[in-house]
């Protein structure tokens, strides 16, 4: 099965929240994929983590580690049809790069946010994730 991954079961996992386990339980065998704007939407995480307090630099580099092992094929995503699509939606250009990523692949989203699941039923496509 393919998936795009998106930030937030990302970041579960490389920070070990309570949803870890069972997200990589749904990846296991699964090709997947995330427009290339993860990674800065991973750092942008971990810098709001920073201000919160919420983490140091030592366990970020550790989550980071544990990020670079990931199997994600990156997938260029056209930016004039995201921009259309946040549009339609009225949702951040980052959520729509990762609808957009699973609509050229056609698979369901991965996500751990209620938002961009809604965004991307919304958008026609499958979402999985996990109930909270």
């Amino acid at each position: 099965m393919n998936m795009t991954i998106d930030t937030s079961a990302v970041i579960a996992v490389v920070t070990n929240e309570r949803h870890r386990r069972a997200l990589i339980d749904m990846t296991v065998g699964a090709k997947l994929y995330a427009p290339p704007s993860l990674h800065w939407e991973v750092g942008n995480a971990f810098s709001a983590m920073f201000k919160r307090g919420a983490v140091t630099w030592a366990k970020a580099r550790k989550a980071l580690a544990s990020y670079a092992k990931i199997p994600i094929q990156f997938s260029d995503v056209t930016l004039a049809e995201a921009i259309a699509l946040a549009s339609k939606l009225e949702i951040y250009a980052y959520d729509a790069y990762m609808i957009q990523c699973a609509r050229k692949h056609p698979c369901p989203l991965l996500t751990l946010d209620a938002g961009l699941a809604a965004a991307a039923r919304e958008a026609g496509v499958e979402v999985k994730g996990v109930e909270t």
